[in-house]
């Protein structure tokens, strides 16, 4: 059966108006589950008997039960839900002073295995259905209570590897009569899957894009991520190009900042040189360090001085704030440090 929560309100239209209902039933539906959260089909109350009977027939509402939970002090909780096949998977919610941003998870394991990241100690399983995408967003605003301001797509996995489902998912938490989370306020963040960011520029919604690059150079890049080897910085600075002409959007770079490694001012320049012109900005974020690797995190007034050093040759900047080290809020690393299917792997050290 499939999960009501991984329709998105123009397939569920079509579906009903095929099994003989009316088009207008998508919107109560959606109403049902995402304003009014109701836990079951025979809550739906303004829905009559037949077509209450049709959907228990054919649709599930199945949640995802929490594994465990952990909250630090920041406020920042991380979520491990459990799937129907045992796996388990993270969610992290993060409060900011403009809203609450939900980091969810797009599959099991990652095939991208960057040599920092603790997602991919697992190669991938499989990729997450749009309903198990849906469900993480609605355990945690079941659980918390909160309002949602903010979705980010970062969480384990490569978004971009599961196309199809994550357009799906977006289209479902931004539509209209469901939760209505503003286009401009999702971001998807890819390690730079070139011929799907070109696929995304044709996308309508004004969603953001982060792209994922740490590195100024190719040989730093290689070095921590083996898919620089498929799509050089070149090339995916060329589709990030066309991507911002198609859309008119501005781009996110996203740069951990590892000691040693990638934070030196010469660094920071070749950067600035790679990006000036661009319509774009850099998010940089101090590393969190993870057990199974060697990685160290950069002094925070070394992080400083490559943050001032970007701003003064012209590149836009923000060194973010860190959330959630005291709760293992890094990608991968709560569920690296419980699931077993993860843990028995032979750490790998840089």
């Amino acid at each position: 059966m499939r999960n009501l929560y991984g329709e998105t309100i123009e397939n569920l239209k079509q579906q009903l108006i095929d099994a003989g209902f009316k088009a207008y039933h998508a919107r109560q539906i959606f109403e049902w589950l995402y304003k009014h959260q109701v836990q079951n089909i025979e809550q739906m109350a303004n829905i009559g008997k037949t077509l209450r009977q049709y959907l228990k027939t054919h649709y599930t509402m199945t949640a995802l039960p929490v594994f465990t939970r952990q909250c630090g002090q920041d406020g920042t909780c991380k979520y491990l839900f459990k799937l129907h096949d045992e796996h388990l998977i993270e969610t992290v919610l993060m409060r900011h002073d403009y809203g609450k941003s939900l980091c969810i998870t797009t599959q099991v394991g990652c095939n991208i295995g960057c040599a920092f990241c603790a997602s991919g100690l697992q190669k991938r399983i499989r990729n997450l259905t749009p309903a198990e995408m849906v469900l993480q967003v609605m355990g945690v605003i079941a659980h918390e209570a909160v309002t949602l301001t903010h979705i980010v797509i970062m969480g384990t996995g490569e978004p971009f590897d599961n196309f199809d489902n994550v357009m799906d998912f977006i289209d479902i938490v931004n539509a209209p009569y469901g939760l209505e989370i503003g286009a401009r306020h999702i971001t998807v963040s890819t390690s730079g899957i070139v011929p799907k960011i070109l696929a995304f520029a044709e996308r309508p919604k004004q969603v953001n894009l982060a792209i994922s690059l740490h590195a100024p150079n190719n040989t730093i890049r290689s070095r921590l991520m083996k898919i620089n080897d498929v799509w050089p910085i070149e090339t995916l600075l060329d589709s990030v190009k066309t991507y911002i002409e198609k859309t008119g959007r501005r781009v996110t770079f996203e740069y951990i900042l590892m000691r040693g490694v990638n934070d030196s001012l010469q660094h920071a320049d070749a950067l600035s040189d790679l990006l000036r012109g661009m319509n774009a900005y850099v998010n940089l974020i101090r590393y969190n360090a993870i057990d199974e690797f060697s990685f160290k995190s950069t002094p925070h007034d070394r992080a400083k001085a490559f943050h001032d050093r970007l701003l003064k040759r012209g590149i836009q900047a923000t060194l973010r704030r860190e959330m959630g080290a005291d709760i293992d809020a890094a990608c991968g690393q709560l569920r690296a440090k419980t699931d077993p299917n993860v843990k028995d792997r032979p750490s790998r050290k840089d």
